[in-house]
C-alpha cells in the first residue's frame, strides 16, 4: 500500500507531524498501514529507528501529562478518544511554550486512524481520555525507557494554560508533582 508523504501534515510546532495514511475497509474490517519510515524521513528529516514498542491503556477522565523524554516517538491510538495537548518545551525554539491540540477519535470502524510523530529534544507529550471508552494506544520510541531520564511539566501550569476538557482528572503522583515551566526555565520569564 505505497503512498507518498503527502499524507503527513505538519503542525504549528516544528517537527511534530500527523500521519494520515489511507484505510482499506471491507466486510471483514479494515487494514491500515500506520507509517512508512522513508515517508516520515522525507517529511521530517529524521531517520526514525524504533527500539521499543509499548502499549498504554487509560480509563476515561485520565490525564497523563506533560511528559518529555529525549527520544523520537510515534503514537498510534487504537481505541477510544485521544485528546493530546502537545507542548514545545525547547528553550531555543521560536515556538517555545506553544500548545498544539490534537484530537483523534477512534471509536468508529471508519475513524481516520491517525498517528502522531514527536521529535526528541523537548516536545512535551500529554494525553487526556475523552468519552466513555478506554483509550488504548501504542507507541514506538528509538531509545529504551530509562526512568531516571523521565521529565515533566505540571499538567495545570498557568503559563501554558492548557484547556483540559475534564474536571477532577485522574493523575499519577508524578504528574501531580511535576514542576512549573517557570521553575525549569526561569530565564524565559525574567522581566
Amino acid at each position: 500500500m505505497k503512498d507518498d508523504s503527502s499524507n503527513i501534515s505538519k503542525t504549528s510546532i516544528p517537527g511534530v507531524v500527523l500521519i494520515k495514511r489511507p484505510i482499506k475497509i471491507d466486510g471483514r474490517g479494515f487494514f491500515h498501514e500506520i507509517f512508512r519510515k522513508e515517508d516520515l524521513k522525507e517529511a521530517t528529516g529524521i531517520d526514525f529507528n524504533p527500539v521499543q514498542w509499548s502499549h498504554s491503556m487509560s480509563h476515561p477522565g485520565v490525564i497523563r501529562a506533560i511528559h518529555t523524554e529525549n527520544w523520537n516517538k510515534l503514537i498510534y491510538p487504537v481505541t477510544g478518544i485521544l485528546y493530546a495537548p502537545i507542548v514545545d518545551l525547547r528553550p531555543e525554539s521560536p515556538t517555545f511554550g506553544k500548545v498544539e491540540y490534537i484530537t483523534i477519535d477512534n471509536t468508529k470502524e471508519d475513524s481516520l486512524r491517525q498517528a502522531i510523530f514527536l521529535p526528541k529534544g523537548g516536545i512535551g507529550n500529554s494525553i487526556c481520555v475523552l468519552g466513555e471508552e478506554d483509550l488504548n494506544y501504542l507507541y514506538l520510541v528509538d531509545e529504551y525507557w530509562d526512568d531516571s531520564k523521565a521529565k515533566g511539566v505540571a499538567w495545570d501550569d498557568q503559563d501554558l494554560n492548557i484547556k483540559w476538557p475534564v474536571e477532577n482528572p485522574t493523575l499519577s503522583d508524578r504528574d501531580k508533582n511535576n514542576p512549573k515551566l517557570r521553575d525549569i526555565f526561569p530565564e524565559k520569564f525574567a522581566s
